[in-house]
């Protein structure tokens, strides 16, 4: 199974509603910490429910919980975007309906 496989059946455990992972190890190829085969550097963005009422470091020790037998073997470095269901209706919203002036960033 590749690493990415693996990540999305580790996180399956925090029942994602919506799950993006991203292989940028093409990116860091001659990084003193990437491996010959290139791998090890990934981007996840997950949108789960477990993450309501816990902030930006409680979800990503979730999420390191879930992945850190990956670690550091198959996986080098993970960038993490972790958002609840009602915070990506946010994301998603347009900037009048977030009671802001568009191009102003959140």
């Amino acid at each position: 199974m590749d690493t990415t496989a693996l990540i999305r059946q580790r996180l399956a455990v925090l029942s994602p509603q919506g799950l993006e992972i991203f292989d940028d190890s093409h990116e860091h190829v001659g990084h003193a910490g990437a491996r010959e085969s290139g791998g090890g550097h990934f981007q996840v963005f997950i949108v789960s429910e477990s993450f309501e009422g816990r902030n930006k470091v409680a979800r990503h020790r979730m999420i390191y919980q879930a992945v850190g037998d990956l670690m550091p073997g198959k996986i080098h470095a993970l960038a993490i975007s972790a958002h609840t269901p009602a915070e990506l209706d946010d994301i998603k919203a347009p900037p009048e309906a977030q009671g802001r002036d568009s191009g102003q960033a959140k």
